[in-house]
């Protein structure tokens, strides 16, 4: 990847113990505290379920061997730590041997709101619950498999896929909109506004149109795509999905519902 992280992961110990300052586990239980207030009637069935599963601990953050009890016991996967960014193929080889990334980093108070790189807390608290449950599990192993063989070019446009499930996923249930994306599930901004606003377009997923959709991961989306179930992402990942990709090069990218970077 071709930007720097002001953010340095820190090491595990010959233990493979992190050592975290008193500073950074109470950041960890300000940003679990504000997000548990949000999340009650927003976030999916499957991920509260999860999250029961994963009995994270609130006033410290969670070690490593702790998730990886919890994950390997009832999916199969395992949380790897990694550096603060790490090349995408890393990050495809990682999740196609069912090891899910995690910058060993938590971000500053000056950035407690929003940071653009995935910190720790992103990456446990918004998408390891889901870890547990088979479909988003197994959607994410065929996505690394599939992202791992690709070229730097169907790369960008299998991001594309993963960032409307995996990162800004909602479903449409009977009970109303719920959210299964982590990029959600971790801000609190962006549980409220995906859920109640008017303002975004809320789409049915097609797997075709999200690999043909712009995105910019600085700003509140102004699409999202939703399914009916979880178990929907067992039917995506049993498509032919690089024959999407073909057809999206093809048939090229939708016009951006934002305006551009430097004119925002």
């Amino acid at each position: 990847m071709g930007k720097e992280s002001q953010y340095v992961s820190k090491q595990p110990d010959e233990n493979g113990i992190i050592h975290w300052t008193d500073e950074e586990n109470a950041i960890w239980k300000d940003l679990v505290e504000r997000q548990l207030e949000c999340i009650p009637g927003k976030a999916c069935d499957e991920y509260m379920k999860g999250l029961e599963l994963l009995n994270l601990p609130k006033d410290r953050l969670p070690q490593l061997h702790e998730l990886n009890e919890v994950l390997e016991r009832e999916t199969g996967w395992q949380v790897a730590a990694v550096p603060a960014l790490i090349p995408f193929d890393e990050f495809f080889r990682l999740l196609a041997n069912k090891q899910f990334p995690v910058a060993t980093f938590i971000r500053t108070r000056e950035e407690f709101d929003y940071l653009q790189e995935p910190d720790i807390f992103h990456e446990i608290f918004g998408h390891c619950p889901l870890l547990t449950n088979p479909a988003f599990a197994h959607f994410t192993h065929q996505y690394g498999k599939l992202g791992y063989a690709a070229t730097p070019k169907e790369r960008v446009y299998l991001a594309r896929l993963y960032w409307f499930t995996v990162e800004f996923g909602l479903l449409q249930t009977k009970e109303g909109t719920r959210i299964y994306g982590g990029g959600i599930l971790s801000s609190p901004a962006e549980t409220e506004y995906a859920v109640n606003s008017d303002k975004p377009e809320r789409k049915p997923l097609k797997a075709l149109d999200a690999l043909r959709t712009p995105y910019r991961i600085d700003i509140i989306q102004p699409i999202y795509y939703t399914i009916e179930s979880v178990d929907e992402l067992f039917e995506i990942s049993d498509m032919d999905i690089m024959s999407l990709v073909h057809e999206a090069m093809e048939l090229g990218l939708f016009e951006p519902k934002f305006p551009p970077k430097d004119a925002a």
